[in-house]
């Protein structure tokens, strides 16, 4: 019969393990999504393709949250959410809150557009003023 009780030595045998995974997770989601080194057995060409293609996604939803935003920065949206993204990692409360903080990011450095209103506030506002 087995049981949850650690042996005796107080750690279990699988516990080193899960460390180590737990660990080459982490280094693997830095080569990936914080530009940090390929760990070691991976192909750094592939990561770095890898890596750009969710940079890419991450911007794509980011011009989707808020269209207005990306149409008054125009040319200027890739290159401004590229350097936010590359020192900001993706808020665990999702996109919204993703395009809110670069929105904060460009009004701290200047560079947010004067008059946006996010579209969850402008839908709102539509809605209001049609009654």
């Amino acid at each position: 019969m087995t049981t949850d009780q650690p042996p005796a030595g107080g750690e279990r045998p699988d516990d080193g393990a899960r460390g180590r995974l737990a660990a080459a997770q982490a280094e693997l989601l830095a080569a990936l999504v914080a530009g940090g080194p390929a760990p070691a057995g991976f192909d750094p060409a592939r990561l770095r393709t890898q890596a750009a293609a969710l940079a890419a996604k991450r911007r794509r939803v980011a011009r989707r949250v808020w269209p207005e935003l990306a149409h008054a920065l125009g040319d200027r949206f890739d290159p401004l959410f590229d350097d936010y993204a590359a020192r900001h990692p993706r808020p665990a409360e999702g996109a919204r809150a993703d395009v809110r903080a670069f929105a904060a990011d460009l009004r701290a450095r200047g560079l947010l557009p004067a008059g946006l209103v996010p579209s969850p506030l402008r839908r709102l506002l539509r809605r209001i003023t049609r009654r």
